[in-house]
């Protein structure tokens, strides 16, 4: 057998990540279907933490435009290899206020403020770099505390936070299924707290919810953003330039 070339590895690359990416919007639109909604209403954030900058670029061809990362050490350098492609990036993962002012340099969306001190840490980096992202309150549906967000009952007042804040838009909610429970029971109680919070913000329409697994379940309940990572890029893999 003939050794693989460089060119083969890239084009197969290539079909893997549009086979993925057809098999996910597959789903979308099913569960879209499913649930009489229009599949433009939903959002495919491609979640690309540990996957290459060759991988975005991928992405960027096929059409996606809206990229997440969950740590700022890997974000920003791919966020500079793939300028130029006209993408969105979205922060998906818990953030520390020491890194608040990395990731407003580069981060459209943030998803996970969960707490004032980290409200008045974005809006502050945001103040001097003139940038102005949208922020998402991230809701405990657990007591998890490992996996961040703000408990439901708070949600309103850090909303509130965010939207009275310098340089911060208020965008909507976030929130990750518990594990091993029904993620249609969690989802249902989100949209139930994002109707809340567009009551006093009738701006913040996001609802941030569902992953690789619980898509279907995430838009049945009105997620208008969904967070995709494996099941469009495969499992996880160290980052190769």
């Amino acid at each position: 057998m003939f050794p693989t070339s460089s060119s083969d590895s890239v084009s197969g690359r290539a079909d893997e990540v549009a086979a993925g990416l057809a098999e996910v919007r597959a789903r979308i639109a099913a569960a879209c279907a499913a649930a009489g909604r229009d599949p433009a209403e939903v959002t495919l954030v491609a979640v690309t933490k540990t996957f290459p900058a060759s991988d975005v670029r991928l992405l960027a061809g096929l059409g996606v435009t809206d990229v997440a990362e969950n740590r700022d050490q890997e974000a920003g350098p791919k966020v500079a290899q793939c300028a130029g492609l006209g993408l969105t990036w979205h922060f998906v993962g818990q953030l520390q206020t020491n890194k608040a002012r990395s990731v407003v340099s580069y981060a459209d969306v943030v998803h996970s403020v969960d707490r004032s001190r980290l409200v008045a840490a974005l809006s502050s980096a945001a103040a001097r770099s003139g940038r102005r992202p949208r922020c998402l309150v991230q809701v405990a549906l657990d007591e998890d505390e490992a996996r961040g967000g703000i408990r439901p009952a708070d949600v309103l007042r850090l909303a509130d936070e965010i939207a009275g804040a310098e340089g911060l838009d208020l965008g909507g909610v976030m929130a990750v299924a518990p594990l091993g429970s029904d993620p249609r029971a969690a989802f249902t109680a989100l949209a139930e707290i994002a109707a809340r919070v567009r009551r006093d913000h009738p701006a913040a329409g996001v609802i941030s919810a569902g992953m690789s697994g619980d898509l279907a379940e995430a838009i049945a309940c009105g997620a208008t953003h969904v967070r995709v990572g494996t099941a469009l890029l495969g499992g996880r893999r160290a980052i190769v330039r």
